[in-house]
């Protein structure tokens, strides 16, 4: 397997999080209230979320994208961890989609889930099986299905708990 396929997920993230790095915060602030209604979506884009909250949750979704990468490079793609978040990151690409469709507008993320993180995903799954990769289509659905709402919550609970213990520092 080429590196390109493992090491292409932390590309393809970091290609989905420099338009959330820059969208996350403002968009959820200008969006949060907006008539009264509640926003679609995960409870933490239901609410305004500082720049710092968005940038510190990236950031660490990067470090579990990156040790995810790894693996699969290690293993030449054979790890379920690199499996499980490769499905992960497609599933949560067509995620991106859906909330626009429920939203009726733009939502973070969602200029490059159609354009990098989808494709990538499918090219890289396709790739894994034409260089002979063991793909467990159902333990890398049932992982990804426990992995992306488990680093989701993670990532934004650490950042709640990182940006806490910073103004209780100061």
């Amino acid at each position: 397997m080429r590196k390109t396929v493992s090491w292409g997920l932390f590309l393809a993230w970091l290609a989905n999080d420099v338009e959330e790095w820059f969208t996350m915060s403002p968009w959820s602030q200008a969006n949060a209230a907006k008539n009264g209604e509640p926003l679609p979506g995960p409870a933490w884009l239901r609410e305004g979320i500082s720049p710092a909250h968005a940038r510190v949750a990236i950031s660490l979704m990067g470090l579990i994208v990156l040790v995810a990468s790894a693996r699969g490079a290690q293993t030449g793609g054979r790890s379920p961890f690199f499996q499980s978040a490769l499905v992960g990151f497609g599933v949560h690409g067509v995620g991106h989609l859906a909330l626009s469709a429920a939203y009726r507008g733009y939502t973070p993320g969602v200029a490059t889930a159609p354009t990098v993180v989808v494709p990538y995903s499918l090219w890289a799954w396709r790739e894994l099986g034409r260089a002979g990769v063991r793909r467990n289509d159902l333990r890398s659905w049932v992982g990804a299905v426990a992995l992306v709402p488990a680093s989701l919550a993670a990532v934004h609970g650490g950042a709640r708990a990182i940006l806490w213990m910073a103004r209780k520092s100061r």
